[in-house]
């Protein structure tokens, strides 16, 4: 009997890596393993359902099971796992200095759907009394221009998204002080361009922990 063929896209972690490089082999599958960043996995499955199997944000499941068919079938395995509070940055500019002085600034995240930003509004929420409709959120490419939301979104009149402009950049901004924080899985070049202009509004949990 052939083995059943299917196409994974996943990030290279350390707990996957032995499926991409073929030290395991999943009985009856022929798998197919592709290696991309999370962003290009993401927008490919959620807007074209490109893959057989694919890592996918959390939050954008969730937004999916709300919407007709429902396209994803969730397997409970989560490979990317971090302490979300060391990916706020915040301007110079923006006198901010405590997680509560966040309520009413212009805070900047890649897309306000995903599941990243979703842990730093519980967390600001529950911790700090940020309350999630609070910020005004600017939304958009963090390194690179035109990204948008890969998801439709329905929120409620009393939250303000702003999409940047199609030659802006959340990390320009923030230094800049255009925008006064920003959520960033990924730390943002500025931080290490113009280390004067941004800060880290939290400890770097990798530095604690090493």
């Amino acid at each position: 009997m052939s083995k059943l063929r299917l196409t994974l896209s996943i990030w290279d972690y350390d707990r996957t890596h032995a499926l991409a490089d073929g030290s395991v082999q999943p009985d009856g599958i022929d798998l197919n393993v592709l290696e991309l960043v999370l962003e290009e996995t993401f927008f490919r499955m959620a807007r074209f359902r490109e893959f057989d199997a694919a890592e996918m944000s959390l939050s954008s499941y969730t937004v999916s099971l709300g919407r007709e068919p429902q396209p994803f079938i969730a397997i409970p395995v989560f490979p990317s796992r971090a302490f979300r509070h060391s990916s706020i940055f915040v301007s110079a500019k923006s006198g901010i200095r405590e997680p509560g002085e966040i309520a009413g600034k212009r805070f900047g995240t890649p897309e306000y759907q995903l599941t990243a930003p979703v842990w730093i509004r519980g967390i600001l929420a529950d911790d700090y009394g940020v309350k999630p409709d609070s910020p005004e959120y600017w939304v958009g490419g963090q390194e690179e221009t035109g990204r948008v939301e890969k998801l439709e979104l329905d929120l409620p009149p009393n939250f303000r998204l702003r999409p940047i402009g199609p030659d802006q950049t959340l990390s320009a901004m923030l230094a800049a002080g255009e925008i006064d924080a920003l959520h960033s899985p990924r730390t943002p070049s500025t931080f290490h361009s113009r280390p004067e202009a941004v800060k880290r509004l939290f400890p770097d949990f990798m530095a604690t922990v090493t």
